[in-house]
């Protein structure tokens, strides 16, 4: 829980924020928030602007976006690091090489004018690019994404969802340290740990993130839990007091789904994917923390055309006393009033 900042003393700033959970994932579904800025809120309160978020990733260049997550820019050599040697599958270096003029053609455009939108951007892809997916003939999306990966351009900032585009050298610091890229993965799996405070050395991959750390940390094990973790060993030793918070669903808390039914007992599924009738919980239910547990789920929607955060369920994972009730209210109309939104309504 200190870890995640998710004790009683809350940070003030979004950029300390970010540079300790390391990231903050970025996510469009905003049934209640985008998950960048409910994740935010979650660990700053009501102070927090989606404003603040937006100024250190655009104006201040604290933070940086890449591959959907965002940053800090302390840590942008680690994914520098190796960047020449993206795209990693053979389909895909092909593709590239027989789209280098493509390649050249979009690096000199924004050389010219950028920043810009993937649709301010000509498709002159000699071979288009092939998938059974919504990548397919996505010339442009497709090119600028493994530019990215090679660090030849960058997300300089977003228009409404949409990500603007510009040379890397005018997003990124030119005096970035990048590493070797095993000196990388061990800073990215120490960051990593420093950010999650316990989790498994070797894990099933993960899209967009690891949840694993290698050798990072010190060996531990959990009472009751099979096999060895690592921690952090600056997460232990001090006093813990908790505090009540209601959670994005892709919060690092709760995103590996194993490690909190094995630490935390705690079972979750994000149903935003499955028919109405076959939902458990709710299309965006948000986990309840509640101290050092997670007790439960609130099935929330903001409703902005009525003003009105609507609460269809609140479930109890274990009966909650009246402290856990009143808790669970009083983030509910914190988080009506961080959304500008007038009343609650079940």
């Amino acid at each position: 829980m200190r870890a995640q900042l998710l004790d009683a003393p809350r940070p003030t700033d979004v950029v300390d924020v970010v540079e300790r959970l390391t990231m903050l994932q970025v996510d469009p579904t905003a049934a209640i928030a985008p998950s960048a800025d409910l994740v935010s809120w979650s660990r700053l309160g009501s102070a927090y602007r989606p404003e603040h978020l937006r100024q250190a990733l655009e104006r201040d260049r604290t933070l940086f976006e890449h591959n959907a997550l965002i940053r800090p820019m302390g840590d942008v050599g680690l994914y520098l690091a190796g960047a020449a040697d993206q795209p990693g599958y053979e389909r895909s270096r092909v593709w590239l090489r027989e789209n280098d003029r493509f390649r050249r053609d979009v690096l000199k455009l924004l050389g010219a004018s950028g920043p810009l939108t993937s649709r301010d951007i000509p498709d002159t892809a000699a071979v288009p690019w092939t998938s059974t997916g919504w990548t397919h003939n996505r010339n442009v999306t497709q090119m600028l994404e493994f530019l990215m990966m090679r660090g030849e351009v960058a997300i300089a900032g977003r228009v409404g969802r949409e990500r603007v585009w510009d040379l890397a050298e005018r997003v990124y610091p030119s005096d970035a340290v990048v590493p070797s890229i095993e000196a990388a993965e061990r800073i990215k799996n120490e960051r990593r740990l420093s950010g999650l405070g316990i989790a498994r050395a070797k894990a099933t991959k993960m899209p967009v993130e690891p949840i694993d750390v290698g050798e990072a940390g010190e060996p531990a094990v959990v009472e009751g839990v099979k096999g060895e973790w690592r921690v952090d060993p600056a997460a232990l030793g001090e006093d813990f007091e908790g505090r009540m918070a209601l959670l994005s669903p892709f919060d690092r808390l709760v995103h590996d789904r194993a490690r909190a039914q094995e630490l935390f007992d705690f079972e979750y599924v994000l149903e935003m994917y499955k028919p109405a009738g076959k939902r458990r919980w709710g299309y965006f239910a948000l986990p309840v923390l509640h101290g050092d547990r997670l007790v439960g789920k609130v099935d929330a929607a903001a409703d902005r055309k009525a003003s009105v955060l609507r609460v269809n369920a609140i479930h109890e994972d274990v009966k909650f006393t009246r402290a856990m009730g009143k808790g669970v209210q009083d983030e509910l109309e914190d988080l009506a009033a961080w959304l500008g939104l007038g009343t609650i309504e079940p």
